[in-house]
């Protein structure tokens, strides 16, 4: 139990840094690549793509390769649901 507890708690450590909630949410409308997601935040490629890396590891984002180009997605439909719940509990407060 205690090591399920840890992992938990690294996982919301991810989702305590604002730039990857904003990739996050950049991706709830579809696959994106870094290029289009660097453009839409504002952010250089390569912090985008370093952010991307954490995302991936804890498997909140998932990427295909299409040619030279890769795109990133949201994993699964639990990222979606994560921030939508912490949102409305924000909210309410």
């Amino acid at each position: 139990m205690d090591e399920t507890l840890y992992d938990l708690a690294d996982l919301f450590k991810v989702f305590g840094d604002s730039t990857r909630i904003r990739i996050l949410y950049e991706l709830f409308d579809g696959p994106r690549c870094v290029g289009d997601l660097a453009e839409s935040l504002e952010m250089n490629q390569s912090a985008v793509s370093h952010q991307l890396k954490i995302l991936k590891q804890n498997k909140l984002v998932k990427n295909t390769r299409s040619g030279k180009s890769i795109n990133y997605a949201l994993a699964d439909e639990h990222v979606k649901q994560i921030l939508a719940i912490g949102k409305e509990h924000i909210e309410e407060l």
